[in-house]
C-alpha cells in the first residue's frame, strides 16, 4: 500500500519550487546509480527540510543517516553563522559520496560527517541540539530518540522520517519487522509527556516532535 497517491505526489512536486543545481545533481545521480535510491529525501521533502531549517535558524543540527548528503544540505540552509551540522553515516560508500557532495556546497565547512555506528558516536557529541533529523535503521528509532532527547534544547525539534513506512503501518495486521518498529516508535512518542508531536503525510510520513519547554 502506498500512503500517498502517486498523482498527489506528482502534483506536489509540480507546485514545489525547484531544487538548486547541486541538489538536482545529487538527486539525479542517486536515482541513476544507487541501488537504494528510494531512500533519498527528494524534492518535496527536501524543500520542507530547507524551509523548516530556514525558519528555525538553528545553531546545532544533528542528522542520523546521511545517505548521499541530500537531506543534510537541505537542513544546512538555515544554519546561523558559526553553526554546525553533524551527520552520521554507517556505510563507507555512502559517506564518501556525501563528502564529495558536501565539498561542492558553500556550507561545506559547517557540515561535519561522522562515519560509523550512531549509537557509538552519539555519546561523544556534546552539543545542545536545536534540530535533529532521524532517518536511519528503523529498529533503532526509539534508541536514537532516547539518546538525543536529553541533549535537545527545550523547544527544540526532532523530525523522524518514514513513519508511515510505505503504508505498512496502516495495515490491519502489521507484520514486517521495520513496520512493527516504526509503529512502536510512533506509539512511544505519542505517550511521551516530554514532547508534543504532529505527523505529516509528506512522502513516506514525517513526524515532527517538539520538546516541551
Amino acid at each position: 500500500m502506498l500512503p500517498i497517491h502517486p498523482l498527489a505526489d506528482a502534483y506536489a512536486d509540480r507546485f514545489t519550487s525547484p531544487e538548486d543545481a547541486l541538489l538536482e545533481e545529487i538527486n539525479r545521480e542517486t536515482m541513476a546509480h544507487h541501488p537504494k535510491a528510494h531512500m533519498l529525501s527528494g524534492h518535496v521533502q527536501g524543500k520542507f527540510l530547507s524551509f523548516f531549517s530556514t525558519i528555525l535558524q538553528p545553531f546545532y543540527v544533528l542528522e542520523i543517516g546521511t545517505f548521499t548528503g541530500y537531506s543534510a544540505l537541505c537542513l544546512s540552509e538555515g544554519l546561523r553563522t558559526g553553526g554546525e551540522l553533524h551527520t552520521i553515516e554507517l556505510r563507507e560508500e555512502d559517506a564518501a559520496n556525501a563528502r564529495a557532495n558536501f565539498s561542492k556546497s558553500e556550507k561545506n565547512k559547517q557540515i561535519h560527517l561522522h562515519l560509523g555506528n550512531a549509537k557509538q558516536i552519539l555519546p561523544d557529541l556534546k552539543h545542545s541540539w536545536d534540530l535533529v533529523f532521524i532517518d536511519a535503521d528503523k529498529t533503532a528509532y526509539i534508541d536514537y530518540y532516547e539518546m538525543v532527547l536529553p541533549q535537545l534544547r527545550p523547544g527544540g525539534w526532532i523530525l523522524a522520517d518514514n513513519v508511515l513506512f510505505h503504508g505498512e503501518v496502516l495495515e490491519e495486521t502489521i507484520s514486517g519487522k521495520n513496520a512493527k518498529a516504526i509503529q512502536a516508535f510512533n506509539e512511544h512518542v505519542q505517550n511521551d509527556p516530554r514532547t508534543e508531536q504532529l505527523l505529516l503525510t509528506i512522502r513516506d510520513g514525517l513526524l515532527m516532535i517538539q520538546k516541551k519547554g
